[in-house]
C-alpha cells in the first residue's frame, strides 16, 4: 500500500483566482525576550507595535568609509556588473542592487555575520538565523528609480516557500538618509494585516520583479485604507544607522531626484525553524542569490 502525502496547509493564500484580501497575521512579531540579546523591552514593544525599530549607529566611522570603498569597487568591476546577481536600472542602466554580497564581499560577509547584526536578527526571531538573501542597493542622485508598496513576505512566500511570519530585514545606511532621496517608507502596524494579491506569478518573474515590482504588489484600494489607517512613516537617518523591520511591513520608496545618492547594505534573516520549501504559488522556486537553500546559521 502507497502512503499518501498530507496536503501542504497554506496558511497566507496569494496569487489565486478570485479578489485581492485581507486577513489577520497568524504569527508572532517578536519571538525572543530582553533577556535573551542586545535590545532592551522598549525597544521590543515598539518593534511590536510598529513593525519595524531604528538603530542610530550601527557601524563606525571607520568601518563606513570601508563599505562605501567596497560599494564602489563592486560597482566599478566589469566582472560584478556582467554577473546576473547584478541588476541594472531599465532606463538608465546604473547599478541597482548586487546580490549575494556575504558571499561575494569579504568585506560584506563580515558585517552579515557580525554579532551586532545577527544578534539582534536572533533576538527578534527567537532561534537561530540565516541568511535568506543578501544585496548592496543604489539609489543615485538623478537616477534612482521608485519601488512600489509591497510586502516582502507576500513575494518570499509566493515565489521562495517561506512557510510562516518569521522573518527580518536590516537596511544599513551608507549614505544620509533625506525625506527627499527617496528613503524607506513604512506603514506602521500594517505587519500585523496581511494583504493576499491578485493575479498569478509569471515565469522568471524575478527578473522584472528586482528592477520594478509587478507581481505582488497590492490592491490599490487596499493600499488607501492602510494609509488612511496606518499612515506612513519616512525614515530619515544619518550614515551609519540602520533600520531593522518585520517581513510583513508594507514599505515602499519613492524615486531619488535629487543630486544626493542613498545606498544601503541590506540582509534578509529567516529563523532556521522557518526554512523554505516548494514556492507556494510560483511554477518553480527563485535563483538561490534572491532566496537562499543553504541554511547554515549565520555568525
Amino acid at each position: 500500500m502507497t502512503a499518501t502525502a498530507e496536503p501542504r496547509i497554506d496558511v497566507y493564500p496569494t496569487r489565486v483566482a478570485g479578489k485581492p484580501s485581507v486577513q489577520a497575521r497568524e504569527d508572532k512579531v517578536v519571538w525572543g525576550t530582553a533577556a535573551e540579546g542586545p535590545m532592551d523591552e522598549a525597544t521590543l514593544a515598539g518593534y511590536e507595535a510598529k513593525g519595524y525599530l531604528t538603530i542610530e549607529q550601527l557601524i563606525t566611522p571607520e568601518e563606513l568609509e570601508t563599505f562605501r570603498a567596497e560599494l564602489k569597487r563592486l560597482s566599478e568591476d566589469p566582472v560584478v556588473r556582467a554577473d546576473e546577481r547584478t541588476i541594472v536600472e531599465a532606463k538608465s542602466q546604473e547599478v541597482r542592487s548586487i546580490f549575494e554580497v556575504h558571499k561575494t564581499s569579504e568585506v560584506f560577509k563580515r558585517i552579515a555575520n557580525d554579532p551586532r547584526v545577527v544578534g539582534r536578527a536572533k533576538q527578534l526571531l527567537g532561534s537561530d538565523v540565516y541568511i535568506h538573501q543578501s544585496r548592496v542597493n543604489f539609489k543615485p542622485g538623478f537616477e534612482g528609480k521608485d519601488f512600489m508598496w509591497h510586502s516582502d513576505f507576500e513575494t518570499w512566500h509566493a515565489e521562495d516557500g517561506m512557510p510562516r511570519m518569521r522573518a527580518v530585514s536590516i537596511s544599513i545606511s551608507l549614505t544620509d538618509n533625506y525625506s527627499f532621496n527617496g528613503p524607506l517608507m513604512i506603514m506602521p502596524g500594517s505587519h500585523k494585516e496581511y494583504i493576499s494579491c491578485d493575479g498569478n506569478t509569471p515565469e522568471d518573474n524575478y527578473k522584472k520583479s528586482l528592477v520594478m515590482q509587478g507581481a505582488g504588489v497590492p490592491d490599490k484600494a487596499i493600499l488607501t485604507e492602510f494609509a488612511d489607517r496606518f499612515g506612513i512613516d519616512v525614515l530619515e537617518g544619518k550614515a551609519g544607522g540602520a533600520i531593522m523591520f518585520d517581513c510583513n511591513c508594507m514599505h515602499a520608496s519613492n524615486g531619488n531626484v535629487t543630486p544626493f545618492s542613498r545606498s544601503n547594505v541590506f540582509i534578509v534573516f529567516n529563523s532556521v525553524e522557518n526554512t523554505c520549501e516548494e514556492p507556494y504559488s510560483a511554477g518553480a522556486p527563485r535563483p538561490e542569490f534572491v532566496g537562499a537553500t543553504d541554511f547554515t546559521p549565520a555568525g
